[in-house]
Protein backbone atom coordinates (compact mmCIF):
# COMPACT_ATOMS: atom_id res chain seq x y z
CA UNK A 1 0.00 0.00 0.00
CA UNK A 2 1.57 3.51 -0.48
CA UNK A 3 0.00 6.90 0.15
CA UNK A 4 -1.79 7.25 -3.32
CA UNK A 5 -4.13 3.90 -2.52
CA UNK A 6 -4.71 1.15 -0.80
CA UNK A 7 -7.41 -2.27 -1.35
CA UNK A 8 -9.85 -4.09 0.23
CA UNK A 9 -8.79 -7.21 0.91
CA UNK A 10 -11.24 -10.01 2.49
CA UNK A 11 -9.87 -10.49 5.94
CA UNK A 12 -10.54 -13.82 7.79
CA UNK A 13 -10.44 -13.77 11.77
CA UNK A 14 -9.18 -16.87 13.23
CA UNK A 15 -10.47 -18.60 15.80
CA UNK A 16 -8.60 -18.46 18.78
CA UNK A 17 -8.40 -18.66 22.58
CA UNK A 18 -9.21 -15.59 24.69
CA UNK A 19 -12.30 -13.57 24.90
CA UNK A 20 -15.34 -14.78 22.74
CA UNK A 21 -16.70 -11.26 23.23
CA UNK A 22 -13.42 -9.61 21.56
CA UNK A 23 -13.31 -11.64 18.76
CA UNK A 24 -17.35 -11.30 17.60
CA UNK A 25 -16.50 -7.58 17.90
CA UNK A 26 -13.16 -8.30 15.92
CA UNK A 27 -14.51 -10.27 13.55
CA UNK A 28 -17.76 -8.11 13.03
CA UNK A 29 -15.55 -5.21 11.90
CA UNK A 30 -14.43 -7.28 9.12
CA UNK A 31 -17.90 -9.05 7.85
CA UNK A 32 -19.87 -5.41 8.16
CA UNK A 33 -16.87 -3.96 5.58
CA UNK A 34 -16.88 -6.74 3.49
CA UNK A 35 -20.27 -7.56 2.92
CA UNK A 36 -22.12 -4.34 4.16
CA UNK A 37 -24.29 -4.29 7.33
CA UNK A 38 -27.97 -4.80 5.67
CA UNK A 39 -26.19 -7.75 3.48
CA UNK A 40 -24.43 -9.57 6.87
CA UNK A 41 -25.67 -11.58 8.96
CA UNK A 42 -25.14 -12.32 12.36
CA UNK A 43 -24.58 -16.18 11.41
CA UNK A 44 -21.60 -14.64 8.87
CA UNK A 45 -20.08 -12.76 12.18
CA UNK A 46 -20.22 -16.30 14.10
CA UNK A 47 -18.20 -17.91 11.10
CA UNK A 48 -15.82 -15.27 10.95
CA UNK A 49 -15.42 -15.87 14.72
CA UNK A 50 -15.41 -19.37 15.01
CA UNK A 51 -17.95 -19.47 17.46
CA UNK A 52 -21.87 -20.91 17.48
CA UNK A 53 -24.28 -18.87 16.08
CA UNK A 54 -26.39 -18.88 19.21
CA UNK A 55 -22.98 -17.74 21.08
CA UNK A 56 -23.37 -14.26 19.39
CA UNK A 57 -26.72 -13.44 21.62
CA UNK A 58 -24.95 -14.24 24.69
CA UNK A 59 -22.86 -10.96 24.21
CA UNK A 60 -25.58 -8.92 21.96
CA UNK A 61 -28.98 -8.52 21.68
CA UNK A 62 -29.10 -8.20 17.72
CA UNK A 63 -27.27 -7.39 14.62
CA UNK A 64 -27.46 -3.41 15.84
CA UNK A 65 -26.37 -4.10 19.11
CA UNK A 66 -23.41 -5.92 17.85
CA UNK A 67 -22.74 -2.89 14.95
CA UNK A 68 -23.18 -0.19 17.99
CA UNK A 69 -20.64 -2.49 20.36
CA UNK A 70 -18.31 -2.51 17.64
CA UNK A 71 -18.61 1.65 17.36
CA UNK A 72 -18.43 1.95 21.63
CA UNK A 73 -15.35 -0.71 21.65
CA UNK A 74 -13.20 1.12 18.85
CA UNK A 75 -13.90 4.52 19.52
CA UNK A 76 -12.52 3.74 23.05
CA UNK A 77 -9.49 2.65 21.65
CA UNK A 78 -9.18 5.59 19.42
CA UNK A 79 -9.68 8.32 22.05
CA UNK A 80 -6.56 6.71 24.04
CA UNK A 81 -4.45 7.02 21.15
CA UNK A 82 -5.86 10.20 20.38
CA UNK A 83 -5.35 11.68 23.56
CA UNK A 84 -1.67 10.12 24.20
CA UNK A 85 -0.13 11.54 20.88
CA UNK A 86 -2.26 14.67 21.52
CA UNK A 87 -0.25 15.26 24.61
CA UNK A 88 3.21 14.98 22.75
CA UNK A 89 2.33 18.51 20.98
CA UNK A 90 3.16 21.51 22.78
CA UNK A 91 0.90 24.02 21.26
CA UNK A 92 -2.93 23.96 19.94
CA UNK A 93 -1.94 24.54 16.40
CA UNK A 94 0.68 21.52 16.69
CA UNK A 95 -2.63 19.56 17.93
CA UNK A 96 -4.75 20.47 15.17
CA UNK A 97 -2.52 19.51 12.41
CA UNK A 98 -1.80 16.33 14.21
CA UNK A 99 -5.94 15.16 15.20
CA UNK A 100 -6.38 15.88 11.41
CA UNK A 101 -2.88 13.33 10.44
CA UNK A 102 -4.17 11.11 13.06
CA UNK A 103 -7.89 10.83 11.49
CA UNK A 104 -6.43 9.96 8.24
CA UNK A 105 -3.61 7.74 9.23
CA UNK A 106 -6.45 5.51 10.40
CA UNK A 107 -8.73 5.19 7.80
CA UNK A 108 -5.28 4.39 5.39
CA UNK A 109 -3.97 1.96 8.27
CA UNK A 110 -7.10 0.45 9.11
CA UNK A 111 -9.52 0.58 5.59
CA UNK A 112 -12.14 -2.06 7.29
CA UNK A 113 -13.06 -0.16 10.28
CA UNK A 114 -12.95 3.07 8.91
CA UNK A 115 -15.33 1.89 6.15
CA UNK A 116 -17.58 0.59 9.21
CA UNK A 117 -17.70 4.02 11.08
CA UNK A 118 -17.72 5.99 7.86
CA UNK A 119 -20.10 4.34 5.91
CA UNK A 120 -21.72 0.76 7.39
CA UNK A 121 -22.95 2.46 11.05
CA UNK A 122 -25.27 5.10 8.74
CA UNK A 123 -26.97 1.90 7.64
CA UNK A 124 -28.50 1.35 11.25
CA UNK A 125 -31.86 2.69 11.54
CA UNK A 126 -31.39 2.15 15.29
CA UNK A 127 -28.15 3.75 15.03
CA UNK A 128 -28.93 7.17 13.44
CA UNK A 129 -32.52 7.26 15.15
CA UNK A 130 -32.21 6.28 18.72
CA UNK A 131 -28.20 5.93 19.73
CA UNK A 132 -27.13 8.79 21.41
CA UNK A 133 -23.34 8.62 20.51
CA UNK A 134 -21.37 9.60 23.56
CA UNK A 135 -18.18 8.30 22.08
CA UNK A 136 -18.69 10.62 18.72
CA UNK A 137 -18.90 13.42 21.03
CA UNK A 138 -16.17 12.73 22.82
CA UNK A 139 -13.91 12.69 19.87
CA UNK A 140 -15.53 16.45 18.76
CA UNK A 141 -14.73 17.10 22.13
CA UNK A 142 -10.95 16.43 21.62
CA UNK A 143 -11.20 18.78 18.65
CA UNK A 144 -13.14 21.23 20.46
CA UNK A 145 -10.48 21.27 23.63
CA UNK A 146 -7.91 22.31 20.90
CA UNK A 147 -9.58 25.10 19.39
CA UNK A 148 -10.53 26.28 23.31
CA UNK A 149 -6.66 26.46 23.92
CA UNK A 150 -6.17 27.98 21.03
CA UNK A 151 -8.38 30.83 21.69
CA UNK A 152 -7.32 31.02 25.13
CA UNK A 153 -3.80 31.26 24.41
CA UNK A 154 -4.01 33.73 21.53
CA UNK A 155 -3.09 31.34 18.64
CA UNK A 156 -6.50 30.92 17.59
CA UNK A 157 -8.78 34.14 16.74
CA UNK A 158 -11.48 34.72 19.89
CA UNK A 159 -14.25 35.41 17.61
CA UNK A 160 -14.91 31.45 16.61
CA UNK A 161 -17.23 29.24 17.88
CA UNK A 162 -15.35 26.04 18.91
CA UNK A 163 -18.35 23.51 18.62
CA UNK A 164 -19.06 24.77 14.97
CA UNK A 165 -15.47 24.95 14.17
CA UNK A 166 -15.01 21.12 15.09
CA UNK A 167 -18.46 19.83 13.10
CA UNK A 168 -16.88 22.10 10.00
CA UNK A 169 -13.63 19.80 10.33
CA UNK A 170 -15.22 16.64 11.21
CA UNK A 171 -17.46 16.89 7.86
CA UNK A 172 -14.30 17.58 5.49
CA UNK A 173 -12.43 14.77 7.23
CA UNK A 174 -15.54 12.53 7.01
CA UNK A 175 -15.65 13.52 3.10
CA UNK A 176 -11.69 12.54 2.41
CA UNK A 177 -12.77 9.18 4.62
CA UNK A 178 -15.56 8.77 2.26
CA UNK A 179 -13.61 9.43 -1.00
CA UNK A 180 -10.61 7.11 -0.10
CA UNK A 181 -12.98 4.26 0.93
CA UNK A 182 -14.50 4.66 -2.57
CA UNK A 183 -11.61 4.64 -4.22
CA UNK A 184 -10.64 1.46 -2.60
CA UNK A 185 -13.49 -0.22 -3.38
CA UNK A 186 -12.99 1.08 -7.12
CA UNK A 187 -9.53 -0.02 -6.89
CA UNK A 188 -8.46 3.25 -8.76
CA UNK A 189 -6.00 5.70 -6.73
CA UNK A 190 -7.18 8.34 -4.52
CA UNK A 191 -6.70 12.08 -5.85
CA UNK A 192 -4.00 13.10 -2.98
CA UNK A 193 -1.86 11.30 -1.14
CA UNK A 194 -2.10 11.53 2.84
CA UNK A 195 0.36 14.11 3.24
CA UNK A 196 -1.38 16.68 1.01
CA UNK A 197 -4.33 15.72 2.45
CA UNK A 198 -3.13 16.83 6.06
CA UNK A 199 -1.59 20.19 4.98
CA UNK A 200 -4.57 21.18 2.38
CA UNK A 201 -6.92 20.49 5.54
CA UNK A 202 -4.79 21.59 7.69
CA UNK A 203 -3.86 24.74 5.72
CA UNK A 204 -7.40 25.68 5.36
CA UNK A 205 -8.89 25.75 8.69
CA UNK A 206 -5.38 27.39 10.00
CA UNK A 207 -5.90 30.41 7.53
CA UNK A 208 -9.36 31.11 9.33
CA UNK A 209 -8.33 30.29 12.93
CA UNK A 210 -5.34 32.87 13.33
CA UNK A 211 -5.97 35.99 15.07
CA UNK A 212 -5.19 38.40 11.41
CA UNK A 213 -7.48 36.31 9.65
CA UNK A 214 -11.25 38.75 9.16
CA UNK A 215 -14.65 37.06 8.20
Amino acid sequence: MNEHSFRKGIVLVRPREGDKRRRIIDAAVHVFSERGFFNSRVNDVAEAAGVAGGTIYLYFKNKDDLLISVFEDRMDTILAMLKSELRKELNPSGQLKRFIELHLELVQRDQALADVLAVELRQSAKFVREYRARKFYEYLGVAEDILTDGIKDGSFRADIDPKLYRRALFGALDELTVMWLACAREDRPAPCSLNDAVNQVFNLFVSGLGPEAKL
